[in-house]
């Protein structure tokens, strides 16, 4: 019998051992700088650099030359926000979006930028026509997350892209939880600038993308610009651009496998968890990602749950805002009352969950469910 189960993966995933074999070289043996044009051991670091960004291309449709690296899709964010926007301009976003869009769209307003956060349904979507109404100001941007990293639920974005077309503004998209779980297209679904990062689908932390779409001007926040198409400056980041590029070529191969050996998992524990008495679903059964199961469990205490669950890794939300004991913002701002959001549980599964851990996670929450409602 197992003693611990990892279902955090939305949070961070372990990195595939495939994409660590293939960073090692470029501690040591290849240690060259990207930048060093005068020697072969500059020459093979770019060349490795520039197979990454193709393989990081490749994954969401894209040309290499449109693909910046980051540290990470919050860094992405903000080149995205402030990089394009000005004082007077408008920007439109939601309720339920990550702390990384909402924070800065926070401070952007404190600037001068006009700020609308437009409410949400019931089930965590927008309404396309409430969409629609509220976009007549001819927005310079709009940034609506593609898939929820707490709920799972996955905005129309392609409907939501159109719109903003339509109004001559320009659509980013927070991908983080969506790239490589689920066939994300930027030309098919009409984005124009996308973050998404490498440690939520198998490879290292502190690397990531921003998508700018060819012909797109974003303002460097660095003066006099940089390596990366003059808009963020520093040494590359070589193992770890090969490692992001490593964990994109492999969800591209093996999504469809994955997705369905994950969602049958998730289904089993999702349905074994509904089961018990006074627990309910957060956020509609469809359109959400194939790893994701959001519980309230009716009368417990979550965080009293979560610290009864000796070995199993979940969490209450965010791995950004867990630390903080108040109800989910995304939840609130889907109607659910404050005792129901606080005794709900993210549940999130990934390529190396096995039946023994989804077992062992129905066996552990149900035991300590049943202690703390007696």
């Amino acid at each position: 019998m197992i003693q611990r189960a990892y279902l955090d993966n939305n949070a961070t995933t372990p990195t595939d051992p495939r994409v660590v074999e293939v960073m090692l070289p470029y501690f040591s043996e290849k240690f060259g700088n990207a930048s060093s044009r005068n020697h072969a051991y500059g020459w093979e670091a770019k060349e490795a650099v520039d197979h990454a960004r193709e393989q990081v291309a490749e994954l969401i449709g894209a040309n290499p030359s449109e693909i910046i690296f980051t540290s990470g899709a919050t860094e992405s964010n903000n080149l995205a926000l402030k990089g394009l926007l000005n004082k007077g301009d408008h920007f439109i976003t939601c309720t339920t979006e990550h702390k990384a869009i909402l924070d800065p769209a926070e401070s952007l307003a404190a600037k001068g930028i006009d700020v609308k956060v437009l409410s949400i349904q019931s089930d965590g979507l927008l309404e396309v026509n409430a969409f629609e109404k509220a976009i007549s100001e001819h927005p310079r941007l709009v940034s609506i997350m593609m898939a929820n990293n707490e709920t799972g639920c996955i905005q129309p974005v392609k409907e939501l892209s159109a719109i903003t077309h339509s109004n001559q503004g320009l659509f980013h998209s927070d991908a983080t939880q969506a790239v490589g779980k689920i066939p994300v297209d930027v030309n098919e679904l009409g984005i124009d600038l996308m973050s998404f990062s490498s440690h939520k689908m198998y490879g290292p932390k502190g690397i990531g993308a921003l998508y700018i779409r060819k012909g797109t001007k974003v303002g460097s926040l660095i003066e006099g610009g940089g390596h990366e198409r003059g808009i963020r400056s520093g040494t590359s980041n070589v193992p770890a651009i090969v490692g992001f590029g490593k964990a994109c070529e492999l969800c591209k191969q093996e999504m469809r496998e994955e997705t369905s050996k994950v969602k049958n998992l998730r289904d089993k524990l999702e349905q074994s968890l509904l089961s018990i008495e006074g627990t309910q679903l957060n956020g509609g059964i469809e359109n959400r990602l194939p790893n994701v199961t959001n519980i309230a469990f009716s009368g417990v205490d979550g965080e009293r749950l979560l610290l009864s669950l000796n070995g199993l890794a979940v969490s209450q939300g965010s791995a950004c805002t867990s630390a903080v004991v108040k109800p989910s913002h995304v939840l609130k701002a889907m109607g659910i009352p404050d005792h129901l959001a606080n005794s709900s549980l993210r549940f999130s599964l990934g390529r190396f969950t096995t039946e023994e851990e989804i077992d062992f996670a129905i066996e552990k929450v149900t035991a300590a469910v049943k202690k703390l409602s007696t």
